[in-house]
């Protein structure tokens, strides 16, 4: 945060973490843990998925059902969803993305379950595809309110998919170009992304530490570069300081964190084998 501090404004816009600075600490880490990150990245692509997660029946390519978590429920209504209101989200798009998405047709549509932070949320999966076997998955989600805005103000944006898609946009250096928003005709707000484009997290347990060590230093990077875009790189770096005080608060709010959701999990877990609360395992 005290580099994105003294650079200028358009040099902290046009800097980001991406592949080749990836490959070159990779390099110095001598190890495969970061080069795992990259290929992982480069096959998670909709090319990449079509066979796994479609098939074809009659003629006609289908998204396989994967119950609980991939599933057509109501096929009028996941399917109506957003073919009804494909032209509304394709309006948010910038006009160069309007012209490729054009270029596909709708194919199918399913339920998606999703994670944590999406629990209770009608989520979704499109299937569109272009000439041949050139697929594009896409994926709606339901945008509810933030959990900040009974303790601030009310939101700018009308259509909470609209805000969430303006901070995704601000925060990221590179943002999905299938990134936008509409509002279903009974009033739920929904955000658009692609499915499969080239994402990758790493599996930091089994990292050796040089690896672990390298890939904080990525995330602290994307991190400050967040807030440096969105915020006061001046500011936020004098909060910070020159000393080991704010680095230690998140290493033992961390701590006291990683210890609770211990202790949730073994409370949930006990009332299972309780029986009070019912979990279907697949």
């Amino acid at each position: 945060m005290a580099a994105f501090a003294t650079m200028t404004q358009l040099d902290v816009w046009y800097s980001r973490v991406d592949a080749a600075m990836i490959e070159r600490i990779a390099r110095r880490a001598s190890d495969r843990d970061m080069k795992a990150i990259i290929t992982k990245a480069r096959s998670n692509t909709s090319a990449h998925a079509l066979p796994k997660i479609t098939r074809l029946s009659h003629g006609k390519r289908r998204i396989v059902d994967n119950p609980p978590l991939v599933f057509h429920g109501d096929e009028s209504a996941v399917r109506k969803t957003f073919r009804k209101h494909a032209r509304r989200y394709i309006e948010t798009l910038r006009a160069d993305v309007r012209v490729l998405i054009d270029r596909y047709r709708f194919v199918d549509a399913a339920l998606k379950v999703v994670g944590i932070g999406s629990i209770g949320t009608r989520c979704g999966i499109v299937l569109l595809m272009a000439s041949g076997n050139d697929p594009l998955f896409l994926q709606f989600k339901e945008a509810m309110p933030s959990v900040l805005e009974s303790y601030t103000a009310k939101s700018q944006f009308e259509n909470h998919g609209e805000r969430v898609v303006t901070g995704q946009r601000l925060m990221q250096a590179a943002s999905d170009l299938f990134l936008g928003w509409f509002q279903s005709l009974d009033g739920r707000d929904y955000y658009v992304r692609q499915l499969r484009d080239m994402k990758a997290s790493a599996e930091i347990e089994g990292m050796t530490m040089s690896s672990l060590a390298e890939y904080a230093a990525i995330c602290g990077v994307t991190l400050a570069r967040a807030h440096a875009r969105s915020g006061d790189a001046a500011f936020i770096s004098g909060y910070l300081g020159n000393s080991a005080r704010f680095d230690h608060a998140v290493a033992e709010f961390g701590r006291r964190y990683a210890d609770q959701t211990r202790r949730d999990y073994d409370k949930l877990v006990a009332a299972v084998k309780s029986g009070r609360i019912r979990a279907k395992v697949e």
